[in-house]
């Protein structure tokens, strides 16, 4: 086998490896991405809890990096403490990890049962949780097939008259085989992909076991730095837990190659063949690194919150991206097309505006002061005036001929303007007005009310993500997804409700004293979700996909 041939071989089993483990991963988070998420804001409290939720999730995920993100936008939210959530992320760490161990077995007579039940389930049923599963399935099939197909391409290289100088040469020189291995594994995004590789070569003796554990070493390096790299551009308090892992992780893997280096250790006590030696190592690493961040997490914080303030610079209220700065160019009015651009261009900015307020608005509802109230309600002065603007530019457009899908598209993004105004007003004048109410009474939500707030809050804000990318992508299955959530959201919503009045029959204080702010706030997320999911409802009509009505025939 050629050299190309090898590298295409090996290039589409690694991609098939990438792609299966994405359909496992978006699987599990539609199917159960809100029951996840919200089992992950009831046990990140407890420091042993929140590592043993986290390595749960990581499992359930087939991704550290995908964990990370969400536990560090729970902390940016306040949700969870920094200290938490780095602990959370150490387990979740154990758990890729794991995967890795799970996946080294022979699973090869899954392959065909995976993808006969998922396929089956997937296309016999219409209900989305049913057809996740079966997306599941086919993933964890696919999964597997890539390893075996990693395997069967790996095979000629050991025959191979240049591998051995190229090993011999990475094996002389471990600092440019660590720093490779951390370049590819951030490549990949995916440190279980990295690290099944590099068994594969283990396993067919192409990368003996010493240099096998140097290069984990390099992946676990690299896998540190995607979730920072990802949320650079976030709010300070959303990379805290990132930041953090990198300085766990990164730093740790760089001081245990030293040590390996510099003493030799024997290898016997991690297995008996090279695989098990590479995978046991990775494990042994990772569990090593969470141990140790027991007793340093608190050091860790520190230095990440003094980090992240450094790049942070000065404290601003509200992000550079919502200046008053505006896409709508008059000279482009003769041009319906262009001119119809440049108006998504601005609603976008006012999306980018909605965003960080509706965001901003949990922080106030848990530490409030005078001065942030009025710097958030100074934020829907500049919604109105986009809102104001970009009423005028569509009638001033209007005034030259447009085709009849221009003119639906004109029709459709002054809705959304509308309706991104009116979020701003219930954020403003309603919600502000609880946070004012609460700040002069005193008053704290019981620990279950603010978990059932905050995680009913964090879905909104994750549905408001969604419909805000629709505005550019016009994707029907997000229209789709955004409409189910809206109806799930209903549901929660009534289970908070019955919740919220259980702890008033029980006589809970604390209850009583914030029920009616409780109670409002909850009802103003609702309304503000179901303005969003209307956002998808032009995209499904075009589509097809929307009922004239949903009232039952008589």
């Amino acid at each position: 086998m050629s050299g190309s041939v090898f590298f295409l071989h090996m290039a589409g089993a690694v991609a098939l490896l990438l792609w299966a483990t994405r359909m496992v991963r978006t699987g599990v988070e539609r199917a159960y991405g809100n029951m996840l998420r919200q089992r992950l804001r009831q046990t990140l409290g407890n420091p042993f809890l929140a590592a043993l939720t986290g390595l749960a999730m990581a499992v359930a995920l087939q991704s550290s990096t995908a964990v990370t993100l969400l536990i560090g936008s729970f902390a940016g939210l306040g949700i969870v403490t920094g200290l938490s959530g780095i602990l959370a992320v150490r387990g979740a760490e154990v758990g890729s990890a794991l995967v890795v161990k799970v996946l080294s077995f022979d699973l090869t007579l899954l392959v065909p049962v995976c993808l006969l039940t998922g396929t089956v389930i997937f296309l016999t049923t219409e209900r989305r949780q049913w057809r996740q599963i079966g997306r599941i399935l086919v993933g964890i099939g696919l999964l597997i097939l890539s390893l075996g197909m990693m395997s069967q391409a790996s095979e000629p290289l050991r025959q191979s008259t240049i591998v051995p100088l190229i090993v011999g040469y990475l094996s002389s020189d471990p600092i440019s085989a660590f720093l490779l291995a951390a370049v590819v594994t951030y490549l990949f995004h995916s440190s279980i992909a990295a690290v099944l590789l590099l068994t594969t070569f283990a396993a067919r003796g192409i990368v003996p076991p010493e240099l096998g554990i140097v290069m984990v070493l390099g992946v676990n390096l690299g896998s540190s730095f995607i979730a920072p790299m990802l949320t650079r551009g976030s709010p300070p308090a959303y990379r805290v837990v990132p930041l953090g892992n990198l300085l766990m992780r990164g730093l740790g893997s760089v001081v245990l190659l030293a040590a390996f280096v510099a003493f030799d250790p024997l290898l016997e006590p991690l297995g008996a063949n090279p695989a098990d030696r590479v995978i046991h190592a990775h494990i042994a690493f990772n569990i090593i690194i969470l141990l140790a961040g027991i007793p340093l997490s608190r050091l860790v914080l520190k230095a990440t919150e003094a980090i992240v303030a450094l790049q942070a610079g000065p404290k601003e209220e509200e992000p550079a991206a919502i200046h008053e700065t505006s896409a709508l160019d008059d000279s482009a009015l003769a041009n319906p097309q262009q001119a119809l651009a440049n108006v998504t261009r601005e609603a976008v900015r006012m999306c980018e505006t909605i965003e960080f307020m509706l965001r901003r608005i949990l922080e106030l509802y848990e530490k409030a002061d005078r001065k942030a109230i009025e710097a958030l309600a100074a934020m829907d002065d500049t919604v109105d005036r986009r809102h104001a603007a970009i009423k005028l530019y569509l009638a001033r457009i209007t005034e030259h001929g447009m085709s009849d899908e221009e003119a639906r598209r004109c029709q459709e993004l002054l809705g959304v303007c509308v309706k991104l105004e009116q979020v701003g007003d219930i954020i403003v004048r309603n919600m502000l007005a609880h946070v004012e109410k609460k700040m002069e009474r005193g008053v704290e939500f019981t620990p279950e009310g603010w978990r059932e707030l905050s995680g009913f809050h964090g879905s909104v804000l994750a549905n408001a993500r969604l419909a805000f990318n629709l505005l550019v992508t016009r994707d029907a299955a997000t229209a789709r997804e955004l409409v189910m959530e809206k109806d799930r959201l209903r549901d929660v919503e009534k289970e908070t409700s019955r919740r919220h009045f259980e702890r008033l029959r029980q006589g809970s204080e604390q209850s009583v004293e914030t029920s009616s702010i409780h109670l409002d706030t909850i009802r103003d997320l609702k309304q503000i979700n179901s303005l969003l999911a209307s956002l998808a409802y032009p995209v499904l009509e075009e589509q097809g996909l929307l009922s004239d009505s949903r009232l039952k025939a008589v």
